[in-house]
């Protein structure tokens, strides 16, 4: 008689199941099959029964499982096979599935059997591989992400990432709400910016804002926030972007812009300086070089008239006016070729040792003949014996420069005193004037090209003279500086470093 015949309560119970179910002997032989069973492995209806076991193994696990089933069907406990480990079927075209089995065993007819229910767990494999790989990827990101109770605001779930930016532990994050980290944010601020995903009128709302870690530092984040479920329990779900390095480099950006537009603005205001300084330069050197050109064109056609013995005094007169406005064009142009020479770089220094006597000598020699009815240059005491070692030609200039503006905004019958101090680490050479005067108001400006004073405007003048003196020195590692009150007179001082082979004895004038 066949051990399972069609009316029998196992044909009827078996083929109600969503269960595969197989009753093997103790020869691990399939005794009897349902038809989810024959389904799930491939086979035709009843094509299972009196199979061998074995051919629903996979080849790696047979011997194993063999020796593993026989001992099973001796002892005779109900189980589950293989807890803790992965199963798999082959089906009949010899594809593998993961599976999940029961064993019941039992006695019939005085025969063991056992009874075998299959679970096909192929998409809950593939769920839960799905989960891993999301868990994976949540866990993972370098970016923070943060899952919490949008009633209660507290977190339900925060990645590797949020805990290790905060510095928490997830087990004290557990319990902690959203706003512990939110300085910035108060209850109803966050209520008012969920407002519009929990009314429908967005699907997620991107904002700024700053969290604060465990030792209270804080950083600027980008935020990204959306509303989702867990089982019935809606849940925010937010994913935070640490923005520093962004705000460092738009901070960054910002500086070098603010930088740039200062300079293009400070350079528009030069290039408009430059401009204006032309145009006040060619007024200057029309003003300044017509008036004492038109003085040497009116002396050389009235000394052509002089022709008699006795109008000598009138041809001299009249000479001395050329001289002297020759001398003062050449001075206008020393200055300008000065300028020149500094704005383009091509200045070269000569640096030697000459007596300061034979320069001072020189430079009042020359500048004798400007002086005005009555004035006089009081020469310094005690400069015999004093070697300086500088650029000569650049001394003269200077030096020149000072007493004929000395001699120039003073009236007639003062004097211009040259005063000079030789200390051991530096010499000065002061000119002393008790002319005009420089106004409180102006002296600032005193050095700037093209600058002249207020209560000179009337006097010839370039205005560039000083400006030239202070770049010169300056480069020699110098120094020219005064003290002026007006209408008492002013004194300029030139400061002239000692070198090695200069000479450090002490002379007052």
């Amino acid at each position: 008689m066949k051990l399972f015949e069609k009316k029998d309560v196992f044909k009827i119970l078996s083929e109600v199941v969503y269960e595969g179910i197989l009753i093997v002997n103790d020869q691990q032989v399939i005794a009897a099959s349902n038809t989810m069973a024959n389904e799930m492995f491939g086979y035709p209806k009843d094509g299972l029964n009196g199979q061998e076991l074995q051919v629903l193994i996979p080849k790696k696990a047979r011997n194993q499982h063999k020796r593993d089933a026989g001992g099973f069907i001796k002892k005779g406990e109900k189980r589950e096979m293989g807890a803790d480990l992965d199963l798999f079927g082959v089906r009949q075209d010899g594809s593998e599935f993961p599976l999940e089995i029961s064993l019941n065993p039992f006695v019939l007819l005085r025969k063991r059997y056992v009874m075998a229910i299959v679970v096909d767990i192929t998409e809950r494999k593939k769920a839960e591989q799905a989960i891993d790989h999301w868990y994976r990827i949540f866990n993972e990101s370098l970016n923070e992400i943060y899952v919490f109770d949008v009633n209660t605001l507290q977190f339900l779930n925060v990645n590797h990432g949020a805990q290790r930016n905060l510095g928490h532990s997830m087990q004290e994050l557990d319990q902690m709400a959203i706003l512990d980290v939110m300085p910035e944010l108060s209850k109803e601020s966050f209520r008012r910016l969920v407002w519009p995903l929990q009314n429908s009128k967005s699907e997620k709302i991107d904002f700024e804002s700053v969290f604060q870690r465990k030792d209270k530092t804080q950083y600027p984040v980008e935020v990204h926030l959306q509303l989702s479920k867990i089982a019935k329990k809606e849940v925010c779900v937010m994913i935070v972007l640490d923005i520093t390095d962004r705000k460092n480099y738009t901070q960054r950006l910002e500086q070098t812009v603010e930088e740039r537009t200062q300079q293009l603005s400070e350079a528009l205001k030069a290039e408009k300086k430059l401009n204006e300084l032309k145009t006040k330069f060619l007024s200057l050197v029309s003003h300044e070089f017509k008036t004492p050109l038109t003085s040497i064109l009116t002396s050389t056609s009235l000394l052509s008239k002089y022709t008699e013995t006795d109008q000598q005094e009138k041809r001299d007169k009249h000479i001395t006016t050329i001289k002297s406005k020759v001398k003062y064009l050449d001075n206008i142009l020393s200055d300008f070729l000065s300028v020149e020479r500094l704005d383009s770089g091509k200045v070269r220094y000569n640096i030697t040792s000459f007596p300061l006597s034979k320069l001072i000598n020189e430079v009042i020699y020359d500048s004798n003949t400007l002086l005005k009815e009555g004035q006089r240059i009081l020469y310094p005491k005690d400069i015999d014996g004093i070697n300086i070692t500088f650029d000569e030609k650049i001394l003269a200039l200077a030096l020149s420069n000072l007493v004929l503006n000395a001699i120039k905004y003073s009236s007639e019958g003062t004097n211009v005193r040259l005063k000079v101090i030789n200390g051991k680490k530096q010499l000065k050479i002061e000119v002393i004037d008790k002319g005009f005067g420089i106004p409180q108001e102006d002296q600032p400006f005193i050095f700037d090209r093209y600058f002249r004073a207020s209560n000179v405007l009337t006097t010839q003048g370039t205005g560039i003279g000083l400006n030239t003196v202070r770049r010169h020195m300056q480069n020699l590692e110098g120094d020219i500086c005064f003290k002026s009150k007006q209408g008492e007179g002013s004194t300029f001082t030139l400061t002239i470093p000692i070198k090695p082979n200069g000479n450090e004895k002490d002379s007052i004038g």
